[in-house]
């Protein structure tokens, strides 16, 4: 799908980002909720939509503020907190070292961006919901799914902020709001529900290829994530399960008729080529040459050595556990093809040597496959590219729906199968044929799809999250030392040592208990909402 699908017309391009210069330029957009803005402005006002075009470039809009605010690590800062992923012991990765490290300051420049960025984004969202409840036009099927498109994106985007900081304000009008403070835990999902379930009735069965724009069975899958978290750490309503399963099974149920599928290569999930198809149930889509680029995969997941942003590291403990198989081929690279002046090359056919990971001379760990892309794609080269970005991959419908089910007591051979899909594929078999070599029948299988989810959303940003629902962070993160590998030392003369690895240049630093499982609000909204101090 062309991303122009999204940003559909020059006349919205150039509104969008004159906007987005605006912010850029004045301190009033600074703060998450427009505080310095004058209330007396027009678009403070409720201003029914006067024709679809209206209604489209208000809700393009909304896109591109969640776009704004998603397309960089920034907004997945928190993931370093997880055993997949680690970052340089130096440079100036400061900000992730804190999440990586679990001693994360009030100062964090990425947790303030983020906060910032996605409450804008929530405030577009706003604007669509408030003025198109005055709006009645011609075409209702139409107007439906462009609000059904803003109540996902802020439905989705509360989810984010909210498996950052725990209990987060809620807000949901246009005008700011000094005296807010911040929703219950409980609340606050209430109100993704609410959002999620009314994207759900509004948007259509089917939308475009790959989830650029979600569906209803987008909607529905997200809300099935959401029953995870619920009924996990901190809320721990263990009923929610149940609901997460259902939630689960009507995606599964209406998959061909919403476009989901897993595609048969896992392989082809992390190409350019590939990055939109039918397992992306939602998906952020990025154009490099229109200004729009990606820069969360690409040049940053590779070591300085060899020219890279050496932000997005594997963990070497999780990287040695990971299963053998083409699963684990597709997620890493173990080595780097260089040419014969010494520079990473795409034509890896006809490279002049292979480094390996141990031999790296900054920092030695393995490469995510799924970050940098595969060499022969050659995005490894610039800061942005235009690879699509999944929010929501189909597989983890597939073991939301067997682990939901284990934990609510309801092991269905239809649950086994949804995890087995993804084994099957894990090993690059066909995913619809059932093999005695690889299914599972029997066991735990709410903690064998746990375990899946492990290994296949692997440096996809997502492991964090899963370690806190379940309360497993100081499990997964209390042993890192000593590793078993073994890499290389180099002296001034460039001689070289071999030398047990290890990973105590980000030692953990602060704590691994459900105290440090959710992160302070930026100080200076504190202290423009004073309603904030202390409530998360």
């Amino acid at each position: 799908m062309n991303t122009r699908n999204i940003f559909k017309s020059a006349k919205a391009y150039v509104a969008i980002f004159a906007g987005l210069a605006f912010c850029m330029t004045f301190s009033a957009c600074d703060s998450a909720f427009d505080l310095d803005e004058d209330p007396g402005r027009s678009q403070l006002a409720v201003l029914p939509y006067e024709s679809q075009a209206e209604l489209e470039l208000a809700v393009t809009g909304a896109y591109n503020r969640m776009w704004a605010a998603l397309r960089m690590t920034t907004a997945w800062v928190s993931a370093w907190g997880g055993d997949d992923l680690t970052t340089h012991r130096a440079s100036n990765k400061a900000d992730f070292r804190e999440y990586d490290q679990r001693s994360v300051s009030l100062g964090n420049a990425r947790t303030r961006n983020t906060w910032s960025g996605v409450y804008r984004a929530i405030r577009a969202a706003n604007t669509v919901l408030v003025n198109a409840a005055e709006t009645d036009l011609p075409d209702r099927t139409a107007q439906d799914q462009l609000v059904g498109e803003a109540y996902f994106i802020r439905g989705y985007l509360f989810f984010h902020m909210t498996r950052i900081h725990g209990s987060i304000p809620l807000v949901l009008g246009i005008v700011p709001d000094l005296e807010i403070g911040c929703a219950t835990q409980v609340e606050v999902y209430q109100q993704i529900e609410s959002d999620l379930m009314k994207a759900e009735s509004m948007l259509p069965v089917i939308s475009t290829l790959g989830g650029t724009r979600p569906n209803a069975g987008s909607a529905r899958a997200m809300l099935a994530r959401l029953y995870m978290h619920w009924a996990g750490y901190p809320v721990k309503d263990n009923g929610k399960y149940a609901d997460a399963a259902s939630s689960a099974k009507q995606v599964i149920d209406n998959a061909g008729s919403h476009g989901f599928a897993l595609v048969p290569d896992m392989a082809t999930l992390y190409t350019l080529a590939g990055s939109q198809n039918t397992e992306g149930v939602f998906t952020l889509a990025h154009c490099q040459p229109c200004g729009l680029g990606n820069r969360k995969t690409g040049k940053l997941g590779l070591p300085g050595d060899f020219g890279g942003w050496q932000e997005s590291f594997a963990e070497i403990r999780f990287f040695e556990d990971f299963p053998e198989g083409y699963r684990k081929e597709v997620t890493y690279h173990t080595e780097i093809p260089l040419d014969d002046a010494g520079r990473v090359t795409p034509n890896v056919a006809g490279a002049a040597s292979f480094i390996p990971w141990t031999e790296f001379k900054d920092q030695q760990n393995p490469v995510f496959q799924k970050i940098t892309g595969p060499f022969e794609d050659n995005i490894f080269n610039g800061f942005q590219n235009s690879r699509s970005d999944y929010i929501m991959r189909y597989a983890e419908v597939l073991l939301t729906y067997a682990e939901a089910s284990g934990r609510a007591g309801n092991a269905t051979a239809d649950a086994w199968e949804a995890l087995n899909m993804v084994r099957r594929r894990s090993e690059g078999l066909p995913v619809d044929t059932p093999d005695p070599d690889v299914d599972l029948t029997s066991g735990d299988l709410a903690e064998l799809a746990y375990t899946e989810r492990k290994w296949e959303f692997a440096g996809e940003y997502m492991r964090w999250y899963d370690l806190v629902r379940m309360e497993r962070v100081e499990e997964a993160l209390g042993n890192r030392n000593p590793q078993k590998s073994i890499g290389t030392a180099f002296d001034a003369a460039g001689n070289a040592t071999p030398v047990p690895l290890t990973e105590a240049s980000n030692p953990i630093l602060g704590s691994l208990g459900t105290d440090n499982y959710f992160h302070p609000f930026p100080p200076d909204e504190v202290t423009q909402l004073p309603n904030l101090d202390g409530c998360n």
